[in-house]
């Protein structure tokens, strides 16, 4: 497989995030940069990856096998590596569920006990354009404190899992990781340190994007990054996580979890920001750069479009 032509074949970017979310900015930075990483939220603890973590003590594989297939290529390879990859087990026995990638991950780090090498592999399998890294190498789970409500009132109760997290009825107020010290992944530490360009977001803000400013190691070396930090906002707030969130609340939310973070740019869908009001004051508040632009999907789903995506970043960081 020869070298492949990008936009933009001497930025280093590193995205950072979990789930679909990631899946959409990696989607869309493998067309427009040549040296790509992908530094994963690894804290799930539902369906076949929390399953696969349970039997095995290993780190949940999902939201790693997610971004693996985001950086396959749109060539016959690429394609059918990516839909083997993603391809889930029906019937009615005990593989139900189970998805092809989580189990190969999982065997890989059996055969090679080490994450990082048989992540590598797996990218070397599928032709990947870019890399994939864990943002931990310690297992976790998330929790959170919740305000729900209670009579007239209103109750502070805790919850732990991602899961649990993410389908709360009430509002979080913060989140937080347990152990509240992960060994942070040494390789994804050094591609923070070494990025141009730090993407953060989109996705599940509490529970895919937050987490990585929890783990003490990788928020230092993304406060001490010499790299520009993009936020690219949600479409729609999440019911469970963000709901009646503005765009500024997200942003406020990532800075209460790490309030010496320094956002260089904002990327928000101009059609889904609406009132572009708050956000603007936000962004001139903290001496950070606003792009509005259209990358949304445009079928009414809240999808990012990885190709008006990638015209983004190539505009941005060109």
């Amino acid at each position: 497989m020869g070298p492949r032509s990008v936009a933009l074949p001497g930025v280093s970017v590193a995205a950072l995030g979990g789930g679909h979310g990631l899946f959409a900015s990696l989607a869309a930075l493998r067309r427009v940069v040549g040296d790509l990483t992908a530094v994963v939220t690894v804290a799930d603890n539902g369906g076949s990856s929390g399953r696969l973590r349970g039997e095995f003590g290993v780190l949940p594989p999902g939201d790693l096998r997610m971004a693996l297939a985001a950086l396959c290529g749109d060539d016959d390879w690429g394609r059918t590596w990516a839909e083997v990859l993603q391809h889930r087990f029906a019937g009615d026995g005990e593989m139900r569920g189970h998805v092809v990638g989580n189990m190969l991950i999982v065997g890989l780090w059996e055969l090679m006990g080490d994450h990082v090498p048989a992540l590598d592999w797996v990218g070397r399998l599928l032709g990947a354009q870019g890399r994939v890294l864990p943002m931990a190498v310690t297992p976790m789970d998330i929790t959170a404190d919740v305000r729900v409500a209670e009579g007239d009132g209103e109750e502070l109760v805790h919850v732990r899992g991602q899961v649990e997290v993410a389908s709360t009825s009430g509002r979080i107020v913060n989140i937080q990781l347990d152990p509240p010290d992960p060994d942070a992944c040494p390789e994804a530490v050094a591609t923070v340190r070494a990025a141009d360009w730090v993407v953060l977001g989109p996705g599940s803000w509490y529970t895919s994007v937050i987490p990585h400013l929890m783990v003490p190691e990788l928020r230092r070396a993304l406060v001490e990054s010499d790299a520009r930090v993009v936020v690219v906002l949600n479409l729609a707030d999440q019911p469970g996580e963000t709901a009646g969130y503005g765009p500024e609340d997200h942003l406020d939310a990532l800075l209460e979890h790490a309030p010496d973070l320094r956002i260089d740019t904002v990327v928000a869908d101009e059609g889904a920001v609406g009132d572009s009001g708050g956000v603007r004051a936000w962004v001139a508040t903290h001496g950070a750069r606003l792009v509005l632009a259209d990358v949304a999907v445009g079928d009414g789903s809240p999808r990012h479009d990885p190709a008006k995506l990638a015209g983004v970043f190539e505009r941005l960081m060109g």
